[in-house]
Formats: structure tokens, sequence, C-alpha cells
């Protein structure tokens, strides 16, 4: 028998110690339902400060925004809000009903930038409350200016968008954007700001491109340099660059374990060892007369440089046309580094718990796990995301049949993380609970310790941006996951929970101002 190709959750203390608590985690199951996703509101306010550190280690003042897109959680809002200092954190909000929840969040328009496509209501209350708006074209910065006008209010900051960066003397491809204007046509940009000076008033530019690479964003970032110059050497005043999100989490536990799937995924596709996948699938990969065809689409699940880390590694890119560091040209210019994390400031931020149904064997041996949820409540594979879930059984398995792999964060005897290869483990496919054949939760045939149990629950973690509610509707009537936030009291006292909506800060953590 071919061994267990496990991919093991990066799990951090916090995270770890919840899954480690089943007598926690099964009442709130049976209480509230599968599936069920819980949030941890502290962990928000741990991940805006290792931000805050790296801003401090290169001397920068400026904003770490939320990218609120990211989850639709209360609690984690409403903990943003209580975490300070003010002026360094804050939201980016994309749409009229996220500036109204941030708003009610706490969050003063100050701390509030709004981005994305605008209907003339969510630009008129981005008006009206005199948030920072960020400009996505002409015409945008137009019809808020008009709007300005119309009802005599004060003028509202703006940081146009740009895309479409060109450094000269690089050859550094760009994806192209459907968002933002073209670094080359900021000239007839400033014009127009120049031309409603009455109305708006240019804090500085931004950009948020849809790369991973390094080189790409510094290039984009020293083009934003640029054209803070111009704009400075026409009277203007712009004070800050916002380089929007991007940074990404590290997933796994350990990044050999990505490398060994991957390279036996394309061994299976080939037909060099027996299959991994449902049907064949192939993640955009197909074997065709023994060549391997097409790329992999899946999200690096193993991310060393993510989050915090990206963004130190960004600072210290040398500006490919101003040839020094990006750090320094921003400190000696004076100018704030606004941030937009939305996946990595909800990292280890939540969970999302589905219990088993059912468990078969088909005539060809595949043991398939029927659970109560389904694919669009657990988006995992839908962003391309490969990742084992922890088991978390119903009652204790007996000692001496595998055991929670090392690395997974998850004691003994309490839920068994689907990591390495301790004991011979299980090969399943998870299904979901839609009359659909399309409704698998994994295409991918995941790799447990231990095979589950109607009545266990399957923890599928770090799910919080992006994956918990991001695809969840009401399809055939099923119902979606409840969302719950989970506190304690330093890191060894019992686990509370309170519905997302119900969270306040003032009556767990405290202000961190």
């Amino acid at each position: 028998m071919s061994e267990p190709l496990y991919l093991a959750p990066r799990l951090e203390p916090r995270l770890a110690s919840l899954l480690d608590s089943p007598a926690f985690l099964h009442p709130l199951v049976t209480a509230l339902g599968s599936p069920l996703n819980l949030v941890l509101p502290d962990q928000i306010a741990d991940n805006v400060r290792a931000f805050r550190a790296v801003y401090a280690r290169h001397r920068l003042g400026g904003r770490v925004l939320y990218a609120h897109k990211a989850n639709r959680s209360s609690a984690l809002l409403r903990r943003l809000a209580a975490t300070g200092p003010a002026a360094a954190v804050g939201v980016d909000v994309a749409s009229l009903g996220e500036l109204q929840h941030a708003l009610g969040a706490g969050l003063t328009p100050d701390r509030i930038v709004a981005t994305g496509p605008k209907d003339p209501d969510y630009l008129w209350l981005a008006a009206r409350t005199g948030v920072t708006v960020a400009v996505d074209s002409p015409a945008e910065l137009t019809s808020l200016a008009r709007l300005v006008e119309r009802f005599g209010l004060p003028r509202v900051p703006v940081l146009p968008r740009l895309s479409d960066f060109a450094a000269p003397g690089t050859r550094v491809l760009t994806r192209r954007s459907r968002f933002g204007t073209p670094a080359a046509d900021a000239g007839p940009l400033l014009d127009l700001v120049e031309k409603h000076g009455d109305s708006v008033d240019l804090t500085g530019v931004s950009y948020h491109l849809d790369t991973m690479g390094l080189a790409e964003k510094a290039a984009a970032l020293d083009g934003c340099l640029r054209v803070l110059d111009e704009a400075r050497r026409r009277g203007l005043r712009p004070r800050c660059v916002d380089v929007g999100g991007g940074f990404g989490v590290d997933y796994l536990a350990d990044g050999a374990q990505w490398e060994r799937y991957t390279t036996e995924l394309t061994r299976a596709l080939l037909g060099r060892r027996p299959p991994l996948t449902w049907e064949g699938h192939g993640y955009g990969l197909r074997g065709e007369n023994g060549t391997l065809r097409g790329t992999l689409s899946v999200y690096p699940a193993h991310r060393p440089v993510a989050g915090p880390r990206y963004l130190d590694e960004l600072l210290a890119q040398t500006a490919p046309s101003l040839g020094r560091p990006l750090a320094t040209l921003l400190l000696e210019n004076l100018y704030d580094l606004h941030t937009e994390p939305g996946r990595a400031l909800t990292d280890q931020c939540g969970l999302t718990l589905a219990r088993v149904l059912e468990v078969r064997v088909t005539a060809a041996g595949e043991r398939l796990v029927r659970l109560a949820a389904n694919a669009r409540d657990i988006g995992l594979e839908d962003h391309g995301l490969l990742l084992d879930p922890v088991l978390v059984p119903a009652a204790p398995r007996p000692e001496g049949n595998g055991g929670p792999p090392a690395g997974s964060g998850v004691a003994a005897g309490s839920g068994d993380a689907a990591g390495s290869g301790a004991g011979a483990g299980v090969g399943v496919y998870l299904l979901g609970n839609l009359c659909l054949e399309s409704d698998l939760i994994t295409r991918r045939l995941v790799h447990l310790a231990h095979e589950p149990r109607p009545g266990d629950l399957l923890a599928f973690a770090n799910t919080a941006g992006y994956f918990m509610d991001f695809t969840a509707d009401h399809a055939l009537h099923q119902p979606i996951a409840r969302k719950v936030a989970v506190h304690r009291e330093g890191d060894t006292g019992p686990w509370s929970w309170c519905l997302d909506e119900q969270y306040w800060p003032h009556l767990t953590a405290g202000d961190d101002a």
C-alpha cells in the first residue's frame, strides 16, 4: 500500500488549543448545527501587532487596514476597532454594506478607506461621512467631486488607484487589471484632482495587484513614488502610499509535504501510481500520452515568506528606477505606508466544523465520508487550497492506532490532525450534503490518521480568510453555517463563546489603544 500523503495545517498555539478541546467543540455543534464557523477575535489583534512590528523595524508610519471582504464577521471587525493605536489600525471596505458595518462596529471615518467599485449610494455615504476614498477612475473622481459640490460637503480625502506600472530600464511582466488608472495616465488624473481641488484632497496614491511577485509589487511602489513626486511638483501635498494586500498565508505545517504531494499528483496523472483524486481530477494538469500538460491551478499552500514577513521583504526591495530600498525612499520623503491585508490578518483567526454523517466503501474500495456541510460552506478547493482537516472524535480512539502527527500542534487523545506519517492512515473522499454530483468538499484523496465515524467532527483549520462565507448560500434549502466568537482569559483559561453578532470587545479583551 502507498504511504499516505498528508497536508497538515499549520496551527499556532491559540488555534491548536481550541482544536484540542473536543468537550467544548462537540456541544457547540450539537447546539448550533453543522456546519459551524468559529472566529477568534483576539488573534486578529495579535496579527495587527505583527504587521506593526514591521513598520517599526523600518521606522515607518501609516495604517494597517483590514480588508473586510475576507470575512463578514462582526466580532473580528469590532475587535479590530478596539485595537490601537487608532492612527495605526483601520479597515478597507469594498461595498456600501461593508462601510455601514465598519461605522457600526466603532471605526471612525478617519480609520476607513473605501475601495472597490462604487455605486452612487456607496459613494454618497463615503462622501457624507468623510472616509478616505480610493478612487478607481477619472469618472469616479468626477462623480465624487460633484456629490461634494452638490451637498456642500467638506473636501473628501482621496487615494487614486493606479495600475499597469512599467519601471524604466526594467523588464517586469505585469498582469493587466480591470481596476485603477494606468500609471502612464497619471498626468491627466492629477489635472483632474487640481480641477476639483475644492472638493477632493489628494492624500496619496494606491495600488492593489493580483500577484504574489515581489518584483512586480516593487515596480508598482516605485511607480507610485514617481507619481507622488509629480504631485508635489504641482504643489499638491500627498502624504502616503497604499500598497493594498496580497501578503499571503503559509497554511502548511511542513513544506516537505507540499513538495511530496505535488510530485505524487503528477505521477498519478501520468499513470505511474494509483489515483490521488476523484475521477482523475488534475487541478489544471492532465496527462496526455505520457506527457504532463496544463498548469497547476492551486494556491501555494506552503509560503514561508508570507504575511508580515512578505511586507518586510517588499520594503527591502530596491526600487527599479530609483535605485534605493523602498523603505528608505518612503522614510526620506516622509510618506506613510498603508497596507490592506485580508487573508494575512485573518491568519489563524478561525475554523469551520462539520459533523460526519456517513462513512461508506464503494465496490472499488474507495471510502466516502459524507458531511453535514457542502462545498459552498467550506470553500477551500473553490479557492484552490489543498489542506487536510483535523479529526475531532466524538469518543477517544484506542491507543496504538495512529495518533496525532508530528508538527500538527494537536495533543494526543483529542483531535487527530491529518498530518505526517503517524500510523498507516486512511484515505477518504469528503462529500457534501447537496444532491449534486459536483458537491465534493475535496476532489483530493484526503489521508487521516484514523477512519472517521458518524458523529465525529472534521475541523477545517484557518478558514477565516475567504473560506467561511465567501461562497456560502442556501442551495437546496440547506442551512448555511452560523458563526460564533470564541475567547478565553489568558492562555490557559476555559473557552467561552457567544454568537458572532453578540460579541463586543469591552466584555472580553479590553481596549488595546
